[in-house]
């Protein structure tokens, strides 16, 4: 049997970016009579939609689209033990995501590049999801056959659905904003849905 690939995005779905969405709201709305959870509430609605809940909100608001603090992302708390329970089971793990350019220094610093072999980020590559060239730069950078991977991510438009057109295997997991994204009933589902990282160690 061939090498199995894990391929996972990074934003909300290893690293929380709760407290980086609220500093983003609380910045845009300052200055306003626009409340906290009138922008939160709408962030939902758009997502809902399958939009980006933020952006689109902000846009809504006729507000300033305001700077991301990437200082306040951090692993979610199962990140780092999930990771190593799939590396020590064999798998091989890459990562596919839209972020800026430093994403193998970031994930140094959170002590987790050491389980990766793969890292196909965007800026570096510059190629964004949800254009498939970066999935498959990904498999080609992992000498990884479509059949042989699994993409993990929490956008059904930028993880999920690129990837099942490529033919991969897909879980979705429903974290941060985009858990309120609706499944297209004229899209082929996802092979699993969870929510949370720690339910891959019962299905890996």
């Amino acid at each position: 049997m061939k090498t199995q690939w894990l391929f996972f995005d990074i934003g909300s779905t290893l690293i929380d970016e709760t407290k980086a969405y609220e500093h983003r709201i609380l910045d845009a709305i300052e200055g306003t009579d626009i409340t906290f959870e009138q922008l939160n509430e709408k962030r939902k609605f758009f997502a809902k939609q399958n939009l980006r809940g933020d952006l689109e909100a902000i846009e809504y608001f006729g507000l300033k689209r305001t700077p991301w603090h990437s200082e306040d992302e951090y692993p979610y708390p199962d990140a780092e033990k999930v990771l190593a329970y799939l590396h020590a089971k064999g798998y091989k793990l890459g990562v596919i995501a839209n972020q800026p350019t430093g994403t193998e220094d970031r994930l140094r610093s959170w002590d987790l590049l050491k389980y990766f072999s793969t890292v196909a980020a965007s800026s570096e590559l510059s190629i964004s999801k949800p254009d498939k060239a970066i999935f498959l730069k990904a498999l080609e950078m992992s000498n990884c056959t479509t059949e042989n991977a699994t993409m993990i991510g929490d956008r059904l438009d930028n993880d999920i659905y690129p990837a099942i057109e490529l033919g991969m295997k897909t879980i979705w997991i429903k974290q941060g904003i985009a858990a309120y994204q609706q499944l297209d009933p004229t899209k082929a589902a996802p092979d699993q849905i969870i929510n949370s990282l720690s339910e891959l160690t019962t299905i890996l």
